[in-house]
């Protein structure tokens, strides 16, 4: 081959594997999907366990009862055909796993994407462990597969912000957006959105365990240090952790978890959303929201420094 054609092509060449890693990189990021075979995923898993048993045991926060507190037991939903238990937990894609469950009690006879948000979150279908006597819970809990999905705190707190207080659903564009004008407006009957400014400062005048399940914090809900669950996976790994349940739970080989979103038009809150509402609050505020969701960066292992993390994840 000529020389100068080489020289020319060579350098084109590189460039363009060096876009090709980098977009399959992002890919990766943005999907959750990795071509990491199951003995990778098994050892991140133990990691992530062994995190959280670590903090757990650091912070004093094994404190096993005789049943299982009535709060935790009610974030827990129970499919039978599959030995199944999933904690849920709100803005970490707990509409598309509730969704999953009622498939995989009902054979499949419906897609996902009939199933309305609405009728998901509302149904008697889908069995909360609550419902159960105490004895049958701890039955179900030792036998069955125990599942729960984490997400970067701050993450999750502007993704619940986005979702419950700039829609206009009744309870919290209205009942709670009052209750947030009235602490923290001059005029409580102005009008207008709730800010995200008062709606940190709203969360933060609040005791942790009397937090709305939305913006509660993640170890609350699901008391992982004394429910040993079998997996635990992650919003930012959704794509693998959550096949690799399906897989590990024996689900149809058709069935996969469900990528719906209630709001079609609005892109998800992402590292780069997250941080455009951090950039509005004070330094202060930040302290005071970082202290109240210190147990969830502590267990399940996401970094403080939140510039640096969702700089690398945009």
């Amino acid at each position: 081959m000529n020389q100068k054609v080489l020289a020319f092509l060579l350098p084109n060449f590189l460039f363009g594997m060096f876009l090709f890693g980098f977009f399959c990189k992002r890919q990766k990021n943005l999907t959750g999907v990795s071509p990491e075979p199951t003995e990778n995923w098994l050892a991140i898993q133990s990691g992530r366990k062994n995190t959280l048993a670590s903090v757990c045991l650091k912070n004093n926060l094994n404190k096993p009862r005789r049943e299982l507190n009535s709060g935790v037991a009610n974030q827990l939903f129970v499919e039978h055909k599959h030995k199944f238990i999933y904690c849920e937990v709100p803005k970490v894609g707990c509409s598309n796993w509730k969704r999953t469950i009622f498939l995989l009690q009902s054979d499949l006879n419906s897609e996902a994407s009939e199933i309305e948000h609405d009728i998901i979150h509302h149904t008697s279908l889908i069995k909360r462990l609550a419902s159960y006597p105490p004895a049958l819970q701890q039955e179900f809990l030792s036998k069955y597969t125990k599942v729960m999905f984490t997400r970067h705190p701050l993450e999750r707190l502007v993704s619940a912000y986005r979702d419950k207080l700039l829609h206009s659903e009744p309870f919290y564009s209205t009942t709670v957006a009052n209750q947030i004008k009235a602490m923290f407006r001059k005029n409580k009957t102005s009008p207008g959105k709730v800010s995200f400014q008062e709606f940190v400062n709203f969360i933060i005048a609040n005791q942790p365990h009397a937090l709305d399940i939305h913006w509660k914090p993640m170890f609350l809900l699901c008391d992982p240090c004394n429910i040993h669950y079998d997996i635990m996976g992650k919003y930012e790994t959704l794509g693998l952790d959550s096949g690799q349940v399906l897989k590990i739970i024996g689900a149809p080989e058709q069935l996969q978890y469900p990528s719906l979103k209630r709001y079609g038009s609005e892109s998800r809150t992402n590292g780069y959303i997250t941080l455009e509402y951090l950039r509005q609050l004070t330094s202060e505020q930040i302290e005071k929201i970082k202290k109240l969701y210190e147990m969830d960066f502590f267990l399940f292992n996401y970094t403080m420094k939140y510039e640096d993390y969702f700089s690398l994840n945009n």
